[in-house]
């Protein structure tokens, strides 16, 4: 591995490293847009802490993305992200509507007593309408701590295994639905009434249509009566709440208001859902509640569970390394049993489940019949692809593990499942990766397409009578990426009967949304999991494959496919990244700059992605920016929705909007809407980035990004360069001990404990 710079050209003169996060804080004042305060997220656990640094600013594309599809989904023409978001809410009405139809809810617990009895009674208390007793959540008095505790280990009790389904019906040919229309945005009158309330407690009336949205018909009267309701409005922070609520109701205002209890808890479980958890334990939020000046953390807790607006859960704990929970012998020994008790949010919570129970059906219910066409598909390939193909045919769920190269596997499966006549598709995170996955031989460039366009019906099959994916094979190359949303709808969507492969790199980045999947799916040993022995090639493939197991090893780089580019200071690291781009790579390797992409830890700071976009602008596309900073020509990236980014180039700009074009795709993008959706996209953060590869990559560690660097984080950022990788390091000993030292930070999920029954027995 080289160490010289690319170019001997003189460096200009550095700024000073920039202290703290990669991330600047957000201001003090209401952003009308969400601004960049909406990424900034209390600390409610050691592990629920979130940082544009640590997520790729993911968190802050994610509440931005939450607010404009929102108000993009009032709009009357149906854009993109507006069908995709329409087509996945008529699905999760589907998903809510099919659990109520269940004989009942899941017993859980049925023989506790004492301590885990009380907590027990609080769930069903919950779920009667009534408040949880006092006592469930009292705890010793104690200060708050200057940092909340780490969650707990994996929880290990469970639900039962839902039992296996009738064989698939015959279905008929149908075809592709059209998106659901988007339901009609609040009135005129509605928005009106909300900005006169927001401007006689001191908030910029810019915010109204959102609050609109998201407050729905009556907001106005709403936020009057409970100002607090402010903090549902992606971008506002509690104290900028307070400041509204103390304009509002003077000296009725006050941090002991019930009312305020409630809002922080909710957005606390909303910042945490940011951060990748889909539950939060009890002590960390009560923790947090109280960082917060909520006198009484343990009363709002109870008061949101008693108004349905968050649900708490029990799971038992087991040692590390112990077998599964069994049913408790006598009251006694369940007594003695430990639990967590978890706070969640009804839309995550209910996910989870959804996707559990899913999961359950598929492993429970694998088709027999076609034992004959699955033998021919086996018969029809070899190595690790035949592997993977005979625990196809045999179960109705099965996890892939393996680097990019380990795509050509189930792509070998897709062409086989195809050509025999199964009803077989692939989908990808991301264009890019649909792309690629397309130009694989097997795949023969058919039945492939993206998550995101078969949940809104633009990519794929039909769906039957039922609603069901008119499929007998889905193949998800990318499912680190699936959060537990998208995770369950794909899931329930698919007929009894069907099979699914879950595949991808267990040492990426997970996803931007809440939950982790696919790690979850691999702790719980409940299916088949086939391991793809096809190494990444070359020199970058072998420094990614010992950056995985926690080895930032030298290569042998021949080619110069990996070099170092030592800088004194971030202003260095940004001169010589526009260096690279623009002179050093095209000249050596004959990539194109469109052919490079550009990854640091965080948007903000002296080399963040702002800074690291305006300076490569400046060089690449140099101009006016006179429609929202951007000209014809610019490379962007656009996030329609909370984790999508797209990568792609502004065309023009018109009355119309922004108008660009992604993924050789022609986008609109309404003209209030850019501030939300679209950044220049010369540089990304790992998050946005992962998913797609390019012929290079230059990876930007500036000293003032040592806090954010994890093994899972350089491993995704030096993964996304094909032929070449340039690293611009200023962080010093700060990599190899990121790469050595640092895992993922734990996210606190159900998944694992509500999978654990059905994990095979020997």
């Amino acid at each position: 591995m080289s160490t010289e710079p690319e170019t001997t050209e003189e460096t200009g003169p550095g700024t000073p490293e920039a202290q703290g996060a990669p991330d600047e804080a957000a201001g003090g004042g209401l952003a009308a847009d969400g601004g960049d305060g909406a990424a900034e997220t209390a600390e409610v656990s050691g592990a629920a802490e979130v940082s544009e640094a640590e997520d790729g600013g993911e968190d802050e594309e994610s509440a931005k993305g939450a607010e404009s599809a929102a108000e993009g989904a009032g709009k009357p023409e149906l854009s993109e992200a507006a069908a995709e978001l329409a087509a996945q809410r008529v699905e999760r009405e589907r998903i809510e509507r099919r659990r109520a139809e269940r004989d009942g809810p899941v017993e859980s617990g049925a023989k506790l007593s004492g301590k885990a009895a009380d907590l027990l009674a609080a769930v069903r208390a919950v779920e009667a309408g009534g408040k949880p007793a006092s006592t469930v959540f009292a705890a010793p008095s104690r200060p708050a701590p200057e940092r909340t505790p780490e969650p707990g280990p994996a929880a290990t009790a469970a639900a039962p295994v839902r039992p296996a389904s009738e064989p698939e019906p015959v279905r008929q040919e149908r075809p592709t639905p059209a998106p659901a229309p988007a339901p009609a945005g609040p009135s005129p009158r509605t928005v009106d009434a909300v900005r006169r309330v927001l401007a006689e407690g001191g908030a910029p009336e810019a915010l109204g249509q959102q609050a609109a949205v998201t407050l729905g018909e009556g907001a106005g009267e709403l936020l009057r009566t409970d100002p607090w309701q402010l903090l549902r409005v992606p971008g506002v922070r509690p104290e900028q709440a307070d400041g509204f609520a103390r304009a509002l109701l003077g000296a009725e205002c006050g941090p002991q208001d019930e009312r305020r209890g409630r809002a922080v808890t909710v957005w606390l479980l909303e910042q945490a859902a940011l951060a990748g958890h889909t539950a939060l334990e009890a002590p960390a939020l009560t923790a947090a509640l109280a960082q917060r000046g909520v006198p009484d953390p343990d009363e709002a807790v109870q008061s949101t569970l008693a108004e349905g607006e968050a649900l708490v859960f029990e799971d038992a704990l087991e040692e590390p390394g112990a077998p599964a929970a069994q049913p408790a012998d006598d009251e006694e020994e369940a007594a003695e049993r430990p639990v967590r008790v978890l706070i969640a949010l009804e839309r995550y919570a209910m996910a989870e489940e959804s996707l559990a129970d899913g999961l359950a059906r598929l492993i429970n219910s694998p088709s027999q019949d076609g034992k004959e066409t699955w033998a021919q598909v086996v018969a029809a390939l070899s190595g690790g692809a035949a592997e993977l193909a005979r625990a196809v045919a045999g179960h109705g769920l099965v996890l892939h593990t393996g680097g990019d190269a380990s795509r050509a596997e189930p792509a070998a499966l897709l062409g086989a499942a195809r050509e025999a006549g199964l009803r077989a598709l692939a989908v990808c995170h991301t264009a890019d990766g649909r792309d690629r996955l397309a130009a694989l031989p097997p795949t023969r460039g058919a039945g492939v397409g993206t998550v995101a366009g078969l949940l809104a019906g633009a990519e794929g099959p039909g769906r039957d009578g039922d609603g069901a994916l008119e499929l007998d094979l889905l193949i998800v190359p990318d499912a680190p990426q699936l959060d537990v949303e998208s995770a369950a709808m794909l899931v329930e969507s698919l007929p009894d009967g069907a099979r699914l492969v879950l595949g991808g790199d267990p040492a990426l980045l997970w996803s931007a949304g809440p939950g982790r999947v696919f790690a979850d799916l691999l702790a719980a040993r409940a299916c088949p999991q086939i391991a793809s022995r096809l190494p990444d090639p070359g020199p970058i493939g072998e420094l990614v494959s010992g950056i995985g197991i926690g080895e930032l090893n030298q290569v042998e780089a021949p080619g110069k496919e990996v070099v170092i580019v030592p800088v004194r200071d971030a202003g260095e690291a940004v001169h010589r990244t526009v260096q690279l781009v623009a002179d050093s790579v095209p000249r050596a390797f004959g990539v194109p700059v469109e052919g490079t992409v550009v990854i640091t830890p965080g948007h903000g700071g002296a080399a963040g992605t702002r800074a690291l976009n305006a300076a490569l602008k400046e060089r690449l596309n140099p101009g006016p920016g006179r429609f929202g900073g951007f000209d014809p020509g610019d490379r962007i990236a656009y996030s329609p929705a909370p984790g999508r980014t797209l990568p792609g180039t502004v065309v023009k700009a018109d009355a119309e909007g922004l108008h660009l074009s992604c993924a050789g795709a022609p986008v609109v993008v309404p003209r209030e809407r850019v501030e939300a959706w679209v950044r220049h996209g010369w540089a990304l953060t790992a998050h946005q980035a992962v998913g797609g590869r390019w012929p290079a990559a230059v990876v930007v560690l500036p000293g003032d990004a040592a806090q954010a660097l994890s093994r899972p984080w350089v491993y995704t950022a030096f993964g996304r360069g094909e032929r070449h990788l340039s690293v611009v390091q200023g962080a010093e000993g700060a990599l190899p001990r990121a790469v050595a030292e640092i895992p993922a930070k734990p996210r606190t999920t159900r998944l694992a404990t509500l999978l654990r029954p059905q994990s095979p027995t020997d």
